[in-house]
């Protein structure tokens, strides 16, 4: 694997397929192939246990904040906490990342969430907790996370090496879907049980799976990477190489446009529950179950595939935003229940295609810095775009806000894929094929070639 600037490894951007080094090989993979390597599987295993108790603590949390306050917005305020580290010093994280080594980082940053959970869950258990105190606990995983997130991205090529990494991604982001149907309802459970505070604890205790399994791995077998030395401008030099590689840069820009405008469900789906369709919390959560199906779904299908393609993100991305816009017209409740699925398919194909493009595309070297940018526009669009989504769906109502999510989806995957295709030398081609429309990119030198024709 190469360990210089990447400039001159990276191969030309080309909109069909992700650029990928020369030495990395491109391969059909089966749907589990990565768990083949011991390393990731005590990773994967580990990271099964955490993200139950992840989902866990979530839930736990914010109906902790609602029965201390009973106010929503003090709800917001706790999800703005755990996010504003990563708005902060998200880019930061990556530049930490880049020199120190992963798998001692995530033992610290792990250990850290571990003793947050298991002090909120002393303060509950024993009636001492207070709103402030889940604010800096909410305030202090989101540090954590800064350098947890950027970690945990780019330590997967160093488990996997290059021909799994785009199985290994799939499966972990499978791993957090099919958390994601666990998670609520045994904390559901444990909260009309025996409390919130439980669920804290158990979280807490679920982080000595994934520490576990980083202490029983094999130094020998990781695909380490030379790391990036102590030095000055290191951020701006992330941010040069992402601009100047526009396989980079734009599935950054698509995916800010998409996480910012069409991926906030929390408030399309609530609003559709409640004001649409007046099914409540029960249909709430049956439109979050159902679209947690889907992304289990299409996150299995891309561990099927041996390559990411920034042509499938693009097609992905355009196939999400006109699905919302299908949704936002349902006439019924079983019929926008219905298509939860598929809209979880897209949306969880545009995440992992996106994270594995980056991934593969990217200089072992300024992988930090990338996912650290990556995990920032990501993860910061949805809260920054929440208050401007909330204000259209209460002004227009929830099937004007979801419609236009949607077309914004829509409208930045064709630009950008436009953009793609221009950056690769591609133009459009439109003719006939036995007697049907056909349209697609072609080299433009075999463009000229077909015009007569066309």
């Amino acid at each position: 694997m190469s360990t210089g600037s990447g400039a001159a490894s990276a191969p030309a951007p080309n909109p069909h397929d992700t650029p990928t080094a020369p030495d990395t090989p491109r391969r059909t993979s089966s749907m589990f192939s990565s768990l083949r390597v011991r390393n990731y599987r005590l990773f994967f295993l580990g990271q099964v246990v955490s993200n139950i108790g992840t989902w866990m603590q979530r839930i736990a949390q914010d109906w902790l904040v609602l029965s201390l306050t009973g106010s929503a917005a003090a709800v917001g305020i706790t999800t703005a906490l755990q996010f504003l580290p990563m708005l902060l010093f998200g880019l930061y994280g990556g530049v930490l990342v880049d020199r120190l080594r992963k798998r001692p980082t995530l033992l610290v940053t792990q250990t850290a969430m571990a003793l947050t959970s298991l002090a909120l869950a002393a303060l509950t258990l024993t009636d001492r907790v207070e709103v402030w105190h889940i604010y800096v606990a909410a305030f202090a995983l989101g540090l954590a996370t800064v350098v947890d997130n950027p970690a945990r991205q780019s330590f997967v090529s160093e488990l996997v090496g290059p021909g799994h990494l785009q199985n290994a991604v799939s499966l972990n982001s499978a791993n957090f879907q099919s958390a994601r149907l666990v998670g609520p309802a045994v904390a559901g459970l444990l909260i009309t049980g025996v409390g919130t505070g439980w669920a804290f604890l158990l979280n807490g205790l679920s982080f000595v799976a994934p520490l576990t399994g980083l202490l029983m791995m094999r130094a020998r077998e990781l695909h380490t990477v030379e790391r990036a030395p102590r030095g000055k401008g290191q951020l701006r030099e992330g941010l040069r190489y992402v601009a100047g590689r526009p396989d980079l840069l734009w599935p950054i820009v698509l995916i800010g446009f998409i996480g910012t405008f069409a991926f906030n469900f929390p408030v399309y789906l609530s609003a559709f529950a409640d004001d649409v369709f007046h099914g409540g919390a029960g249909a709430y959560s049956m439109f979050n179950t159902l679209m947690a199906v889907g992304s289990l779904i299409g996150a299995l299908l891309a561990a099927r595939r041996g390559t990411a393609r920034l042509r499938l993100l693009v097609l992905a991305a355009l196939a999400f935003g006109a699905l919302e816009i299908v949704a936002a017209g349902a006439p019924t409740l079983w019929m926008f229940a219905l298509l939860m699925v598929p809209i979880g398919l897209f949306a969880m194909t545009v995440n992992v295609t996106t994270n594995t493009s980056i991934q593969m595309s990217t200089d072992p070297a300024v992988r930090g810095r990338v996912m650290a940018l990556y995990m920032m526009v990501f993860l910061g669009g949805a809260p920054v775009g929440a208050p401007i989504v909330g204000w259209v769906t209460d002004t227009y109502g929830a099937r004007v806000g979801l419609a236009v999510g949607g077309a914004i989806a829509m409208a930045a995957a064709a630009v950008i894929g436009l953009i793609l295709a221009r950056v690769g030398g591609l133009r459009l081609s439109v003719g006939w094929r036995n007697g049907h429309p056909r349209v697609r990119f072609v080299p433009r030198e075999r463009q000229k070639v077909l015009a007569p024709a066309v």
